[in-house]
């Protein structure tokens, strides 16, 4: 098993270059051609998801992005340490009206992720949260002379 680890300051300009690199990692892993714009799209807003998380709570710790490699899947991993709060609880400091946007924008960001990588998990808590994505992939044929 493979595993490469990228953290980067909560910034929407270091979210291109977490697309560029699980791009480039996926590749090397067999994830198929046709998926890799998938991969560069579900990556890219859940980097972006974790950083909004991130600006909005007035947080500095970085994103973490962990790429691995198994046998026969690849998955990506984007981890922010934003609290999540109980349904109907509002966030500190937060107007009613900015924390619905807040909800229908991350919603909204969790669906386009569902629509482009089938096997997706998300996670929260006091502590942050995550989205795991998983692409299989397809075993690297040597040819010989």
């Amino acid at each position: 098993m493979a595993t490469v680890e990228l953290r980067f300051s909560a910034l929407p300009e270091h979210v291109r270059t977490a697309r560029l690199v699980a791009a480039a990692v996926a590749r090397r892993a067999g994830v198929d051609e046709a998926v890799l714009d998938e991969v560069r799209l579900a990556v890219g807003e859940a980097c972006t998801r974790a950083v909004g998380l991130h600006q909005n709570g007035g947080i500095t710790a970085p994103v973490k992005v962990v790429l691995t490699e198994e046998e026969k899947q690849f998955s990506i991993e984007v981890g922010d340490e934003a609290p999540r709060h109980a349904p109907g609880d509002r966030a500190p400091g937060a107007a009613g009206d900015e924390q619905d946007a807040e909800t229908e924008e991350d919603e909204m960001g969790l669906a386009v992720i569902s629509g482009l990588v089938d096997d997706v998990e998300v996670t929260a808590g006091e502590h942050g949260g995550s989205i795991r994505m998983t692409w299989p992939t397809t075993p690297s044929v040597t040819v010989l002379p």
